[in-house]
């Protein structure tokens, strides 16, 4: 173990993961790449700068030369155009799906055995271009959507509720987008089911505020999140490299799981030092088994639109 991490995309999502990697002290070395010549460069550099006053170790460099990549644990994917205002993740496919291919495509090259963290979008889709692309099997590829989308979900309820954040776990699976399947049921405060904290009337609106969460920063700051998108890839990058054996909502490679078969969908998971471990799967009702059937069919749509094959 060499615990060196590469970061693909020194974007605002990018630079954010890499800051955070040597914050959290998760690795020796993080390598940042982009495509743009000299941004890798530029935003490592700012960040080596801070090293002394913030007294952290200067780990990260810029991967302009692929080489420093070499023998990676970890690849996070971040690459991509970003969503403008009135774009839907559906405008960015054929787009961020050349540019993943192309991440995966070279990483895969210098580091055959790196586990991958998807964060490009739309993420299920991207999931499942980077498979391919890199021809790695599903234990070692996942997107860290669910996180974020329960994170968002987590902070609602705990501001309508006036209570800690750290009470509050929810649980949110199937698409990252507007087919996302928040499941009450399974989301608590303290141990007690949120549907038994507030009117059903209201817990609907939180959950059509966690749909529209991502669309929400967009209209407010004219550009994509990226701090909590960079936290939900620090809890991913410390469950694989402590072995935390921690259950996750995470984007994961379904083969009959939940009655859906080729799809990258998010779903509970085990992740630990050898990647994506196990799925878990949760009793759900029909209802909400048919809301991620939906989900998947979407996600399916959309790997059709690009050619990719289930």
């Amino acid at each position: 173990m060499n615990g060196k991490i590469t970061v693909f995309g020194a974007g605002n999502v990018g630079g954010a993961v890499t800051r955070r990697l040597i914050e959290r002290k998760l690795c020796k070395k993080v390598v940042l790449v982009d495509r743009t010549p000299g941004k890798a460069e530029g935003i490592a550099l700012d960040i080596l700068e801070a090293s002394p006053v913030d007294l952290l170790e200067p780990v990260c460099v810029s991967g302009e030369d692929l080489e420093e990549s070499r023998n990676s644990e970890i690849v996070v994917i971040t690459a991509g155009a970003t969503r403008k205002e009135g774009m839907t993740r559906d405008d960015l496919l054929r787009i961020n799906a050349d540019i993943v291919r192309e991440c995966v495509s070279k990483a895969a090259k210098f580091s055959p055995y790196a586990f991958y963290i998807i964060v490009s979008n739309p993420l299920n889709v991207m999931c499942h271009v980077a498979m391919r692309a890199g021809q790695l099997p599903r234990t070692r590829v996942t997107g860290m959507a669910g996180i974020l989308d329960a994170s968002r979900f987590q902070y609602f309820l705990s501001k309508e509720l006036c209570v800690s954040v750290e009470n509050v776990q929810a649980m949110v699976m199937g698409e990252h987008g507007e087919d996302m399947v928040p499941i009450p049921r399974y989301s608590t405060v303290a141990g007690i089911p949120v549907t038994e904290l507030m009117s059903r009337e209201k817990l609907d609106e939180l959950i059509a505020r966690t749909r529209d969460g991502g669309a929400e920063i967009i209209r407010l700051m004219h550009t994509s999140a990226f701090y909590a998108p960079a936290s939900a890839v620090i809890q991913m990058v410390a469950a694989v490299t402590m072995d935390k054996k921690k259950i996750l909502p995470c984007a994961a490679y379904l083969t009959g799981e939940y009655g859906i078969d080729g799809a990258f969908v998010g779903v509970p998971v085990k992740l630990g030092a050898n990647g994506v471990e196990e799925i878990k799967e949760i009793e759900l009702t029909g209802e909400e088994h048919e809301a991620l059937l939906k989900s998947a069919g979407k996600i399916k749509t959309q790997l059709a639109l690009i050619g990719e094959s289930c």
